[in-house]
């Protein structure tokens, strides 16, 4: 099937986006009756209608809705990607995929030891969790959890290992237990490890873990955490975990479709987050070699 011109998927781009031809003429430079021909060609070559016009004002049709989804997206990833490349002057840019929680919990926060550590090396960071498409996305790394199943033939490197802990801001019995949709088996598997009878307990539901963790800060129950993610919040006293943390047998793993040891720019930012995640453990006091030995505190009220 040949496709109608990419100008044209443009043109309606623009104009979905504000369902107006006037605005998508001001963000081209061109003539309202520009936008209005191509999204006309647009519609005879699909033989589809996308808008529809009433009262000389436009409004997107079901077709036009579905269209515009991937429309949107595609031109989206196209600036994202041309962006990038412009970019990259040279090979000091790093693209680094993240889980957002480990992101914004953990990782930003030390981003200036890293710039202090390899100032010549520039990073740009995506949020995203779960399997990542190299390729497509346009990234050199991702840094996840080894909750999903990833291409074997990619090359990874285990970071560190996983400990959880619930945490609070102040006073544990009787507080709700706040949940997270990303890690919905959370509670359970700590009750199951530290040996905690489960009791019914009021509870609260977030979309993500870091939202779960936030709740916890701002003092609405107990949550289930990571120790690399509540460390600063501990050391500031805004956060207290009372029960410790143990290992739940997960680990933080970096990914790559090219060699990690290598030394090129991926070496050194490895270097860097194993170092990074090993102090960050170790001034915890979990020592990764040892067996988790979780102490015995109150019952989980």
């Amino acid at each position: 099937m040949k496709l109608p011109p990419l100008t044209a998927f443009r043109y309606f781009d623009l104009a979905a986006r504000s369902e107006s031809f006037v605005r998508a003429a001001e963000q081209l430079h061109v003539t309202h009756g520009a936008v209005s021909r191509q999204v006309r060609l647009l519609e005879e070559s699909l033989g589809l209608e996308l808008f529809e016009r009433r009262n000389r004002a436009v409004f997107l049709t079901r077709a036009g809705r579905e269209l515009h989804g991937t429309t949107q997206a595609i031109f989206e990833q196209l600036e994202s990607t041309v962006q990038r490349l412009q970019q990259q002057t040279d090979d000091k840019v790093l693209v680094v995929s993240c889980e957002p929680t480990i992101a914004m919990r953990w990782l930003i926060p030390r981003l200036p030891r890293l710039h202090a550590a390899h100032p010549d090396l520039q990073l740009h960071l995506v949020a995203a969790g779960g399997p990542v498409d190299f390729a497509r996305a346009g990234v050199d790394m991702a840094l996840r959890r080894d909750d999903f199943h990833w291409d074997r033939r990619l090359h990874s490197l285990k970071i560190c290992e996983e400990w959880i802990g619930p945490v609070a801001a102040a006073g544990f019995d009787g507080q709700r237990l706040l949940h997270s949709m990303t890690r919905p088996d959370a509670w359970s598997t700590w009750l199951r490890l530290s040996g905690h009878p489960a009791e019914h307990k009021e509870r609260s539901d977030f979309e993500h873990f870091y939202l779960s963790i936030q709740a916890a800060s701002a003092g609405l129950g107990l949550a289930m955490a990571s120790a690399l993610m509540v460390g600063d919040e501990l050391d500031n006293g805004q956060l207290q975990a009372p029960f410790g943390f143990l290992r739940d047998g997960s680990s933080y793993h970096l990914l790559s479709p090219h060699p990690l040891d290598d030394g090129s720019k991926r070496q050194r930012f490895a270097q860097w987050v194993g170092a990074e995640c090993q102090a960050h453990l170790a001034h915890l006091g979990l020592l990764q070699n040892d067996d988790p030995a979780p102490p015995s505190p109150p019952q989980v009220r």
